[in-house]
C-alpha cells in the first residue's frame, strides 16, 4: 500500500530527473556509441533540435521545481512525444543509435510528465503553490 502513496505525491527528485533528462537530450548527438561518419554540418538540424528540446525540458523541470503548474507537465509530455517523432520528421531515422536514444529519452520525458500530471491533477491552485521543495 505504501507503494501507491509513493506515486501519488509529486516529489522533488522527479524534477531533478527531468533536469538530468534535459541535459542528456542536449548532448545526445555526441554520445560515443553513434556512427561518426556524418559531418556535423550535415547534422546541424538534428543538433539544433536536440539542443532546443533539451533546453526546454531542462527549463520546464526547473520551473516545476520552483512552482508547480499543470501546463508544465503537459508541455513536458508534448516535448517527449516530439523527441520520439523527431527522427522521422527531420530524416535521421537511418541513424539507428540516435533514433534509439531519442525514443528512449523522449519516452522517459513523456512518462515523467504524465506521472507528474497525474499526481497534480486533483490539487487546487493553492496546493500547487504550496508545493514543498
Amino acid at each position: 500500500m505504501s507503494g501507491i502513496r509513493f506515486f501519488n505525491i509529486h516529489r522533488p527528485w522527479e524534477d531533478w530527473f527531468g533536469m538530468l533528462l534535459g541535459v542528456l537530450i542536449m548532448v545526445s548527438p555526441w554520445f560515443p556509441m553513434q556512427a561518426s561518419d556524418v559531418v556535423d554540418v550535415e547534422r546541424s538540424h538534428l543538433i539544433l533540435n536536440s539542443f532546443v528540446v533539451g533546453m526546454l525540458v531542462l527549463g520546464l523541470a526547473q520551473l516545476e521545481y520552483v512552482a508547480l503548474h499543470r501546463w508544465e507537465e503537459v508541455a513536458s509530455i508534448l516535448l517527449g512525444l516530439w523527441l520520439i517523432a523527431s527522427p522521422f520528421i527531420f530524416g535521421y531515422a537511418g541513424d539507428q543509435m540516435l533514433q534509439i536514444w531519442h525514443a528512449t529519452l523522449g519516452a522517459l520525458v513523456a512518462i515523467v510528465g504524465a506521472l507528474q500530471l497525474w499526481q497534480d491533477w486533483n490539487l487546487s491552485e493553492q496546493e500547487l503553490a504550496n508545493h514543498p521543495q
